[in-house]
Formats: structure tokens, sequence, C-alpha cells
């Protein structure tokens, strides 16, 4: 494909040319406005030779060859007006084309961005900071709070409290015992720990990921344009009445004017400045489309496949529920757990404490605050000591075990001791996002056949968590490579459409005909990936982008066949000696500012 320097060098030397020659045809010297309109003609012409020969070469046929066709004709036989009016059309075309393909996808240059270039490793009694190559099996490294695992090995702490959900889908943080495996990529939720290493960066569960994600992308075919789908046909057509027209009349100008009409500008233009218009209109409400392909790609999907942590759901656990087993109420057992877990960073206690201060309670400094990593956190609220963490805590604490309820799967709970006495507990899930329902219904009336889940999530979790909401199917307990051969299956349903947020989606959503990551608190891996990202944490986006990408396409395909229609009407014109080569470029621009016109419709569209 020509580069985007190169296409707006052509069109600005078609229009020089084309304004230079009127210049001097006005200025009475025709012969150095021919020599004008020509130069302007060459270097476009040679741009389009080069590229059809490229695209020949590749096995693809495209409408290119007509407009190459209708400018060496127009050269060869005098017409240097017509030829620099259809040089215009043309360049203009590729330039408006190149714009569209410049809104595509960005490299994914912070695709490893999640995993430090250094890790910091025991060596000689001291610790010291070396490169991620630098590490090898058996290495003793130290992974602080807020550190990501840079390599797979097995836990030589006590215990350790990880956050796996861009690996794995589960939304609450893991907690692992000595001698445990933990993958590259998890988050260190808790306390510093030890990391035993296993394997070498580059053979290690992120670096895995990162192959797949490249892997998906490299085996997708690339959409052809929308123009090109007809284009032997309409070659044809237009060859054969060209030919026909000089045949019968001896005129091969009547040749020229038949070719200088059928330039498919309309096809060149109207397809890329009506998506386009989509992609702005999409963008208005919070949808970034990634491009042209992207946007007809997911006007045709039949099949829409979700992750479930941070897609359905949320992503962060919420109270589902608070329980008092003594006489405290439950606004109380929220104020002194919440009061007690302002001193731990840990990610459910700072759930806690986000519930409790958007319920606008007021919450006390708490005093002589000590956190087991892992376990709980004990301190002074109010001058009454509180004990919050798990069961097995606060039994620890009280000698008391608390009479636990049984807990809704995929739920943690949060229990609390005040005065050393167990006084109730707060039930946390991963909740589905609210007016999930809804849009899965208005997704079905919208054209989407399919809905299916796919989560690395326990199928006990997963079959909670969707329940009712009458999807197709339901796959859980899936590995990144997994979701990949989900998305590849499906296809013979029809075009697929992936939603993910997490590192271990990216692949997946490579490896769909659209990929829609969830960009406000998706990975930097899902997001640059992705063809579309939703640039609000609202899934409820997805509706209006792909009601806009279904009409901006319909509006594209109105666009085609109208001033295709028109472009044949106007070449049978010409066979019959009704347009001079000129008349048929004039009349060819008039047909594309139509086509033009109404593919911006497409900035109007209402979801």
């Amino acid at each position: 494909m020509l580069n985007d320097r190169l296409k707006t060098a052509l069109l600005a030397i078609a229009l020089l040319g084309l304004i230079s020659g009127a210049g001097l045809w006005m200025a009475g010297l025709p012969e150095f406005a021919d020599l004008a309109w020509s130069a302007g003609v060459v270097p476009v012409l040679a741009a389009l030779v080069i590229e059809i020969i490229r695209s020949l070469a590749q096995g693809r046929v495209g409408l290119d060859i007509v407009a190459a066709l209708s400018m060496s004709a127009a050269l060869v036989f005098g017409e240097a007006l017509a030829a620099a009016v259809v040089a215009l059309m043309y360049s203009g075309g590729t330039f408006l084309e190149s714009f569209a393909e410049g809104r595509a996808r960005r490299e994914m240059r912070d695709l490893l961005s999640r995993v430090a270039r250094t890790a910091t490793r025991h060596h000689d009694g001291r610790l010291e900071e070396v490169a991620l190559d630098a590490i090898v099996p058996g290495d003793l490294l130290l992974i602080r709070q807020g550190d990501v695992a840079p390599v797979d090995g097995a836990l030589e702490s006590a215990q350790a409290m990880l956050d796996q959900s861009a690996l794995t889908g589960e939304a609450m943080p893991v907690r692992l015992e000595r001698g445990m495996d933990v993958m590259s990529g998890s988050t260190n939720a808790g306390e510093a720990f030890d990391l035993r290493a296993t394997r070498v960066a580059s053979e290690s569960t992120y670096a895995g990921i990162v192959r797949l994600v490249e892997a998906a992308q490299k085996s997708r075919a690339p959409m052809a344009r929308l123009a090109d789908r007809y284009s032997l046909l309409f070659l044809g057509v237009t060859v054969a009445l060209a030919t026909g027209a000089w045949w019968f009349t001896g005129d091969p100008i009547r040749a020229v004017a038949v070719l200088v009409v059928a330039t498919p500008c309309p096809l060149i233009l109207a397809v890329p400045v009506a998506l386009v218009a989509g992609m702005s209109r999409a963008a208005h409400f919070g949808v970034l489309i990634k491009g042209a392909q992207a946007l007809e790609a997911m006007a045709r999907t039949r099949t829409l496949i979700f992750d479930k942590t941070g897609t359905l759901t949320d992503g962060r656990p919420k109270i589902t529920g608070v329980t008092s087993t003594g006489d405290l109420s439950e606004e109380d057992i929220l104020y002194f757990a919440a009061s007690l877990d302002q001193g731990s960073k840990h990610p459910v206690a700072q759930a806690v404490v986000a519930a409790a201060q958007a319920r606008g309670v007021e919450l006390p400094v708490p005093k002589n605050v000590v956190e087991t990593p892992g376990e709980g956190v004990t301190g002074i609220v109010d001058g009454r000591p509180v004990v919050v963490g798990g069961t097995g805590f606060i039994a620890a604490q009280t000698g008391t075990p608390a009479d636990m309820k049984p807990l809704a799967t995929g739920a943690v709970v949060v229990s609390l001791a005040v005065d050393a006495r167990p006084a109730g507990w707060i039930e946390m899930a991963d909740t589905l996002r609210s007016g999930t329902t809804e849009l899965l219904s208005e997704l079905r009336r919208n054209g989407v056949a399919r809905l299916l889940l796919a989560t690395g999530d326990r199928h006990a979790v997963a079959d909670a968590v969707t329940e009712g909401l009458g999807l197709d199917a339901v796959h859980a307990d899936l590995t990144p490579d997994q979701k990949v051969l989900l998305v590849l299956s499906e296809r013979k349903h029809g075009p697929v459409m992936m939603v993910g947020d997490g590192v271990n989606d990216a692949p997946a959503l490579a490896a769909a005909d659209v990929g829609v990551a969830m960009g406000a608190r998706g990975a930097a891996a899902s997001a640059e990936t992705a063809d579309v990202v939703l640039l609000v944490d609202d899934l409820g986006r997805l509706l209006p982008g792909l009601v806009i990408a279904r009409g901006a396409r319909l509006i594209a395909w109105q666009s085609v066949i109208a001033g295709i229609g028109l472009s044949v009407a106007g070449m049978f014109a010409a066979a019959f000696g009704y347009l001079t080569p000129v008349q048929g470029a004039l009349l060819q621009e008039l047909i594309d500012v139509a086509v033009i016109l109404n593919a911006l419709r497409a900035l109007r569209i209402e979801p």
C-alpha cells in the first residue's frame, strides 16, 4: 500500500497540476496548460501502476485498473484536462482512504508494560536490581507490594496475596501458601514476598500470552476493501462498453469518455467517507473504532463472546450483604470494619472502605493498626478493640468461631469482632453490571444471533453470575489459548466479536473478527490488541457502537449503489456520444459530491 506521505504528496501534485493548467489555459496558453495537466497526472498514474502490479502479484484485482486505464487513454488521445480531473479524483480518494486507515490499530507498544524491565534479586545477603534476561531458574527474587511477578516461580515466603485477574479472570485476590506456583504477570496485592524463579522470562506465562497475541494477529487475513468485491464484474463491463463504443464508431474519444465516466470514485470515495463518519459518530458515544475495516467487521457481527470479570461484571468486589450476630446493627458493622480497613491496602479492605464512603459513612482514623498479611487487621476504633479479617483470623483473635451461614457462590466474607467478641460479617462478590439483561436483549434485536461467555473463572461462579441472562453457552475454566480456540470455532456461525478487559483476553481479541476492549480499566494489552475500545467503563456503550457501525455500512452501500448506477448511466451516454471526456469527468465529479454528501449522513446516525 502507498504510505500516507506519498498519498498526500500525490494529492498535492494532482491539485497543483489542475490549478496551474487552468491558469495557463485562461491566460491563452493551451499547449502549456496541457503540459501542466499532464505533469500533474504522470506521478499519480505511475504510483497507481506500481500499486496495481503489487496487487496482481498478491492475487488481487481492484477497480484501480479502471482509473489507470482512463488516465492513460486520456493522455494518449490528447484529453489532458480529463486525465487531470481523474487524477485529482483518484488521489483524493486514496488520501481519504489513508485517513480512514490512520484511525486503525496502533502498535502494541504497551503490551509488555505490565512486566518490569528489571527485577530485585537476592545475592550474597543483599539485594540487587537485574535485567529480566539475567534471571535464571533458581534465583531468589523479592516481589514488593504492587510489583508484578516478572517470571514464573514458586513461593518461598509463608504466604502471598496475588491479584491474578489479568491472567485468569478471577476478580478476587488469591492467597498462596509456601511452595505454590506464582504466574508471571500476577500483581502482589499484599506484603512483600520471596519468589524462587522456575523459568526464564521468555518461557514464562506472560511471555506466552504475548506470543499468542502476535500469532493471532498475524494469522488473521486482512479484510478486502468493499470497493474491490465486485471489481472484476465492473471492470469487464467498463472495458467491454469502451471497446464496443470505439469499435462501432471508430472514434477512440468515445472510449476515453466511457473510461473517464467509469472511474470508480464513488466506490473509492464513498466507502471511506461513510466509514470514517461512522467512526467519528461512534467516538461521540465513547466507542473508539480503530479503522474502517474494524467498523465494517463490527457491522457484520453475528456472534458475541463476553469475558466475565470486568466485562459482564464490574470487576471490583461489592458488598452484597451485612449480617449481625450480636448487638451491633448492620450500619455499625460496616462502620467499624471500614474504619479499621482504612489502615490496610488489601483490595477487599479498600472495597469495604469505598462502600462505606459511598453510603456517606463518616469514618474515624483508627489507632494501633496492625496488619497480618493475608489474614486480617487489628486496631482501635472509637476506643474499642476491633478485628477485621477472615473467619479463621477472627476465631484465633477472639477464641470464638463465627456462626457462619452458607455463602453465595463466588462470594468472600469479611468477618468483624468488636470488644473481643464476633460481631458479624460482610459478604462481598463481583456483581453483574447494571442493565446487562436489557443490553443483551437489545443486542439480539439488533442482529446478534449468538451470545456466549468465555471466562477463566470457575464453572460454579460463571453459572451463578449468568443465571437468567439467556446466554447461548457458558464456557468456564478457560486458558487464553482455549479462548482463542473458542473464537475460531464460533466463526462457523458468522463474524465473531470478542469483548474483554484483561491480559488473558488479548489473544482472543486479536483472533476475533472484532475485538472489543474495556479501555477505561482494561489492561494495555487488550486495549492495544482490540479493534474497538470502549472509552468509558460502561458495557452499554457497545450497543450504540454496533448500531452506528451497521448504519454507516448501510449508508456506504447506498452511496456505492447510487454512485455506480449513475456512473453506468453516464457510461452509456458517453458511448453514444452524448458526453465528451471532459464532460464525463465533470459529471463524475458531480456524482462524487452527491455520494460524499450521502456518506456524511453517517455523522447523524442516532443509536
